[in-house]
């Protein structure tokens, strides 16, 4: 029986109502789990996501410089969701007259559901600039495909500058550029030498080779959202590592031997990592519905304006800051996983089940994960570096997702106390995660003979 003739059937028998969740990431999760433990069987939860899991995304870093392995932050949606049905596919269409949405599924075949309410998380992809060469040549990092390509990428570029005898392709190789220093960027040149460093220690063709990492970025400083002293402390670390932070300078074309910048120097490099970030998932647009900052209008409830059925939450929704008048919230995954609960609360006492709320946020603080030993963190606007933060930091994660933190703590104890695995295994190339994607969490089917 197919997904049309099943909704059909239940629509004629009077079934319970049906609730559709688009999106498994932070709000996605949290709205379908809200919404399942409150109306209990007196409504359908079904969730619609392209991938089986739900990655916990502030850790993926750690995955690209072989800390993590992938599976420890991807989490079955199906254990974390009991009583949630299920469906693999990627949403490309919504009917708000008909109340029903349409999906591709993995392999290629079409399914469709009827919704009583609908709760639109489907989050965001990578931000594009018009600078040319950059779609071509550079890779985005939003999802497991292109972390591990960006693992293997890196791995492989040093293997072959050790056994290269030409001088300007081993300096090639073995320079990475690494675009935005927002929390992704960040993170990513801050862990990148430590993956580097040892590689370099196990290949005796890269004994005194110089191994550069930049990071840019046109703001005037690092994390330049968070508070001053975490950046500074984020600065820091990132120098004490050996990476050139260029402020005040970024991409102004790309091309398949390197870059050149804004200054106008030219830097020779095979690797562009782009982490400039992120704008709402393409089925936003789609919808014809009001937006701000390419979000989606949605009031304090969530609820969309003219459509008192539809919700919408997280980085596809320009949800109104009540801390700020006037202002929206920002994409991040402290707010998305706070709308996503309330979202599952307003959907459920829109079927006669408790209260609806409005969104309101408490801003705890925040953490980034440096890597090694470093960190920077404030807690309640207290600032830590160094080993508080890292416990605060590592501590807040493990409490923060919603499965395989045994896992993921033994991952790095193991990682304190031996060398890092640095074998490159070639399961993700550069096509197969172009920057420019609705689904970069899927990776791209490519022809096997392209290398």
């Amino acid at each position: 029986m197919t997904l049309q003739e099943d909704d059909m059937g239940a629509r004629e028998t009077g079934s319970r109502p049906r609730v559709v969740v688009v999106g498994g990431g932070f709000a996605g999760l949290q709205a379908a789990r809200t919404a399942q433990r409150r109306l209990g069987g007196a409504a359908e939860i079904v969730l619609v996501n392209p991938t089986d899991y739900f990655l916990y995304l502030p850790l993926l870093p750690e995955v690209a410089a072989g800390v993590l392995e992938p599976r420890r932050i991807s989490v079955s949606l199906a254990a974390a969701l009991p009583g949630v049905r299920l469906v693999l596919g990627e949403v490309d269409e919504v009917d708000l007259d008909r109340r029903r949405i349409g999906w591709s599924d993995p392999e290629g075949g079409r399914g469709e559901l009827g919704y009583d309410r609908l709760v639109l998380a489907a989050g965001s992809v990578n931000k594009l600039l018009p600078i040319p060469g950059v779609a071509e040549h550079a890779h985005g990092f939003r999802g497991l495909p292109e972390a591990l390509y960006l693992r293997d990428h890196v791995t492989r570029q040093l293997e072959m500058a050790a056994s290269s005898d030409d001088p300007q392709e081993r300096d090639a190789r073995c320079t990475f550029v690494v675009v935005g220093a927002g929390y992704t960027g960040t993170e990513v040149a801050a862990q990148g030498p430590l993956l580097t460093d040892a590689l370099v220690r196990q290949h005796v063709g890269l004994r005194g080779q110089r191994v550069r990492w930049l990071l840019l970025d046109l703001a005037e400083r690092v994390l330049p959202e968070l508070d001053v002293r975490l950046s500074r402390t984020a600065d820091r670390v990132l120098r004490e590592r050996g990476v050139e932070v260029r402020t005040g300078q970024s991409v102004e074309e790309a091309h398949a031997g390197g870059v050149r910048l804004t200054t106008g120097e030219e830097i020779t490099s095979r690797t562009l990592v782009w982490c400039v970030g992120v704008r709402p998932d393409p089925l936003v647009a789609e919808l014809g519905l009001p937006t701000e900052r390419g979000r989606l209008v949605v009031d304090e409830q969530l609820a969309v304006p003219g459509h008192p059925e539809v919700l919408a939450c997280g980085d596809a929704a320009a949800v109104p800051d009540l801390t700020r008048p006037g202002e929206i919230t920002t994409m991040t995954a402290q707010h998305a996983e706070r709308q996503g609960r309330l979202a599952g609360r307003n959907v459920a006492a829109s079927l006669g089940h408790g209260r609806p709320g409005r969104y309101r946020h408490h801003d705890l603080g925040f953490v980034v994960e440096l890597g090694g030993r470093a960190a920077a963190a404030n807690p309640f606007h207290v600032p830590l570096s160094g080993l508080p933060a890292k416990v605060v930091t590592r501590g807040y994660h493990l409490l923060s997702m919603p499965g395989n933190r045994v896992r993921t703590a033994v991952d790095w104890l193991l990682d304190a106390a031996l060398t890092r695995q640095t074998v490159q295994l070639g399961l993700v190339r550069s096509p197969a995660v172009p920057l420019e994607s609705r689904s970069p969490e899927v990776a791209r089917t490519i022809d096997p003979t392209l290398r």
